[in-house]
């Protein structure tokens, strides 16, 4: 609840404007950055600034984290000065960054040698609902820590929901990723076979968005290919690519083989190959128009 002293550790694209939400909604907060650029800007509008992890830590009832990657996530809660190392009994330590499950028990078994309780709660959403406090919150963990966390959670997510023991919350993240991926890629094959068929690609869009083959992927994408925006950048390529990857090793623990993940896995790779890694996940197109000889685009009157 507001005047809980909570900690954010990661302000990057996701962070920065959740670590807004929670400074506007009356948190106690401290934050920590690798670069202190973002933690200077939020600084000025109240936010304590931290120099370590270990002081974020020492500052905070919760802590929360936001990372790029599971090996930022790996070093910032199991590393030698990490959260789990600071952490005393009672804290609640929260990641919401997408990893896998092994980095997920690895963490909720560090916390749980402290005295301390770790949730997996990855984040679903992009960066405006980020500002906006419209995310979805997945959890995995123990349920009192969960509703310790919950008003924070509240603060950023419009759908929050506790799933289950630790690593449900971030088995659930994959899933939805997972449809993200092989979605993104459908998304690219039906704007390309319109375009290469001759029909404007732009009522392509409006059409077919309208009907059953509309999907938060084509919604989001298509606009970036019409208009050419791939380096207004929301959600790069290459992290597309890392949550592929990430199920690739999921189902591989399942000793399940599904036939949409890989193709899709594989498409991204390619993609990253290409040097497409930096821009934006509807510039996967671009792969496609190379292969295909067309481009999708707003056709001038």
């Amino acid at each position: 609840m507001p005047g809980t002293k909570v900690g954010f550790i990661g302000l990057g694209r996701m962070g920065l404007p959740m670590a807004y939400r929670l400074l506007a909604a009356g948190f106690d907060l401290t934050v920590h950055n690798r670069s202190q650029g973002k933690v200077q800007e939020i600084a000025a509008a109240g936010a304590k600034a931290a120099t370590s992890v270990a002081e974020v830590v020492r500052e905070s009832e919760i802590v929360l984290a936001c990372l790029p990657d599971v090996s930022t996530s790996e070093a910032i809660f199991l590393g030698d000065d990490g959260i789990a190392a600071n952490a005393r009994p009672g804290q609640v330590l929260v990641d919401h960054s997408t990893v896998g499950m092994a980095t997920s028990k690895a963490c909720a078994a560090a916390a749980e040698d402290k005295g301390a309780f770790f949730l997996d709660a990855p984040i679903s959403g992009g960066t405006e609902r980020a500002a906006d406090g419209t995310l979805t919150i997945m959890a995995g963990g123990p349920a009192d820590a969960y509703q310790r966390a919950l008003p924070s959670f509240d603060t950023m997510g419009a759908t929050v929901r506790h799933i289950g023991p630790t690593g449900t919350g971030t088995v659930v993240k994959l899933v939805n990723q997972l449809l993200v991926g092989i979605h993104s890629v459908a998304a690219a094959e039906a704007m390309i076979v319109g375009a290469k068929a001759g029909a404007d690609p732009a009522l392509v869009f409006e059409v077919v968005n309208s009907g059953w083959g509309h999907s938060f992927m084509l919604d989001r994408n298509a606009p970036v290919m019409l208009d050419r925006d791939f380096d207004g950048v929301r959600t790069q390529i290459k992290v597309f690519l890392k949550d592929m990857g990430l199920i690739q090793d999921l189902t591989k623990e399942l000793g399940i083989d599904l036939p949409g993940a890989n193709l899709a896995y594989n498409f991204l790779t390619q993609a990253v190959d290409k040097g497409l890694g930096d821009m934006d996940a509807g510039a996967s197109v671009k792969l496609l128009e190379e292969q295909t000889g067309c481009v999708v685009e707003r056709k001038t009157k």
